[in-house]
Order: structure tokens, then sequence, then C-alpha cells
């Protein structure tokens, strides 16, 4: 599958670089975490026996190879993801693992240059809120699909919904420069927070029977990986890259005592508020 012209540069240049050499790094504790929702998609997408499937966004390929287990070895699954880091790991990681019909590719969803009709079956793992044009990418995708292929996708809710996901931000604010307030349309974690706007981007690309379901899902994280995981990904990751020394030591000594509300038993706990989305192609 040939690459056309390339959109969404700060994307390719983040995973490229830093978020992607800390998601390679990071894998166990990631694996763990979302290690719920892979169920999740994979029964929302699942095609039947035999079926071909693409995985948006595939990172590390998680999702990829529980899709391509379950359609069996008749079937093919096709990780896609912006990361070349991310698809090297995904690659050895099937390599490793002995599956044999997963098979993974280094492109951006919103300019690939797919197989018309090819896929039974899109999916993706909060991949695909990071796009410029969510339009433009989810009207290639579903060309990429056969007539009345399903599309199935987890995204994050709003922010307020996911206390778990902005404590970190939220304990740091204090010793970092006052941030301008996020464009809620800018490519992002939660640029699918709203519902309405999701089911209004599919239908803007020609999806039909969409669904936007509610889905709560209870994740895990061992108590000694915790501080690792906060310091590491996401915006305070990014911002601790940037500041002094003095600076950081202060907003890791306040950490421990802002995630305290949500470890129990050796394990911090948190609920994932997020969207289940179905359509088809």
């Amino acid at each position: 599958m040939p690459q056309s012209a390339q959109p969404n540069t700060r994307q390719a240049a983040l995973w490229n670089d830093v978020s992607g050499k800390a998601w390679v790094e990071l894998r166990p504790i990631l694996d763990e975490v979302l290690a719920p929702f892979e169920g999740l998609v994979v029964d929302a997408g699942y095609p039947g026996e035999g079926g071909n499937v693409l995985d948006i966004g595939c990172g590390a390929g998680a999702t990829t190879l529980a899709m391509a287990r379950r359609v069996g070895n008749d079937g093919h699954c096709v990780g896609l993801d912006i990361s070349r880091p991310l698809v090297a790991l995904a690659s050895e990681r099937a390599r490793v693992e002995k599956v044999a019909n997963a098979s993974f590719e280094v492109g951006d969803a919103q300019a690939y240059a797919f197989e018309s009709g090819h896929f039974d079956a899109v999916v993706s793992r909060f991949g695909v809120m990071f796009f410029d044009d969510p339009v433009a990418a989810f009207t290639n995708i579903r060309q990429a699909a056969r007539r009345s292929g399903k599309l199935a996708f987890v995204a994050w809710r709003s922010p307020v919904e996911n206390d778990f996901m902005t404590t970190a931000a939220r304990a740091a604010a204090p010793f970092l420069t006052p941030a301008p307030l996020p464009d809620p349309d800018a490519p992002g974690q939660f640029a699918f927070a709203d519902g309405a706007k999701v089911k209004q981007i599919l239908e803007a690309s020609g999806w039909s029977s969409i669904e936007v379901a509610k889905a709560d899902v209870l994740c895990r994280i061992a108590e000694g990986e915790l501080m690792t995981y906060v310091t590491r990904l996401g915006p305070l990751g990014a911002a601790l890259r940037d500041v002094d020394q003095a600076t950081a030591e202060k907003i890791t000594t306040v950490l421990p005592a802002a995630f305290a509300p949500f470890v129990e038993e050796g394990e911090a706990r948190f609920n994932a508020a997020c969207w289940l989305v179905t359509a088809l192609a």
C-alpha cells in the first residue's frame, strides 16, 4: 500500500521521536493499563473467521495481534501507525509471538493510499483522535473498507469524566507557566470528547448505522509503576522535559499525594470514560 502526501506533520514528529520512544520503553506498563480495551474493540469489530482487518494507530500492536488471533489463520490483520519505533516493536512482537497473520506498516490513515474495499473491518484503540482533518481521514478509511464493512473504535470522553488522566497536570500546574486553554477541535487525547461531534464527523465521511455509546472501563496499574507512567507520558511528560531540575523535583514531590485517592491494595485503579463507536461503510 503506497503512501501519498503526508499531513499531520506535528503528530508525525512527536510519534517518531519522544512520544514514540517513550511508548516503546513503557510498552509493558501501557499494555497492562489498556488491556481491558482489547476485548471491547475486538468484539465490536470482529468480522468473522477469516476476515481482513485494519487497525488504525496500532501502537505497539496489542490490539492488532488480538484481532489476528481472533480471525484465525485464514484471516489477516494489518496494523498501521505513524510511528516507526512503534511499528518496529509491533513487528518484532508478531515474530516473537508467532502471529503470522498480523503485519504492520508505517503510515498516516488520513493520506494512505489504501486498496479500495479491501478490509472487512476497521478498528482502533485510541488511535483516531489525532487527525488534522478527521473528515478527510475517515473518508479515506471508509474507502479502504468493503461495502457494509465494520468500523469499531474507542476514544476518550471528556477530561472532566477522566479525572485520573488529568490529575498529573492539575498537580503540576502551580509550578508551571499557565498554558492557554486547549482548542477542543485540535487533534489530541480528548479531541473526540463530544459524542455528537464524533457522529457528525462519521456522517460527513459517509459512514452509516453510527452508534456512539458510553463505555466505562476499570483500569489498573501497579503502584510501583504509577510514577513512571505519569511522569513519562502525556502533557506532564512533555512539561518535565522542558523545565529545570528544581522545578521537576517540586512537581514529582507532589505527585504521590495527588494520586493517593486512586491507590488501593498496591495498585492504582481508575475509571476510563470512553466512547465505543461503531458504524458501517
